[in-house]
């Protein structure tokens, strides 16, 4: 799979994303890894199993909650950062979203034509100093 195809293939990911369609997995490889590396759910994940749950612990804590993509870059020939904006609502606590304004990012990870790992991001900054790109 050519760059190009790795960063259609996480638009179409997103493109259901951001409708509320989490059915498909088709895209995720057997053995995913998925990394959600700040906010208040950080946690790792290995396998499709192990990212529908750690998705789902996240998605349950929020009311109304998703992501928007703002933006896609082709990082190498593997890796494309999504920068994303979070809407929701905090069951327990109340907190919406859109008053703290969280810039997040996504790392996909492919390979062929699976997605071999995801490094979600509430710290937008924090992803990029992780892979060492200015804000």
């Amino acid at each position: 799979m050519t760059d190009s195809s790795n960063l259609d293939l996480v638009r179409s990911i997103f493109a259901r994303w951001e409708h509320g369609d989490y059915s498909s997995v088709a895209w995720a490889h057997p053995q995913i890894e998925f990394v959600i590396c700040d906010g208040p759910s950080p946690g790792t994940w290995s396998g499709v199993d192990g990212m529908i749950h750690g998705y789902r612990e996240v998605m349950n804590a929020w009311e109304g909650y998703g992501g928007t993509a703002e933006a896609y870059r082709e990082l190498d020939n593997e890796r494309v950062l999504v920068m994303v904006h979070l809407t929701g609502r905090g069951k327990t606590s109340g907190v919406d979203l859109a008053e703290v304004q969280p810039n997040a990012a996504g790392i996909f990870q492919v390979r062929g034509d699976k997605v071999t790992k995801i490094a979600l991001y509430w710290n937008r900054d924090r992803a990029l100093a992780d892979l060492g790109l200015e804000g």
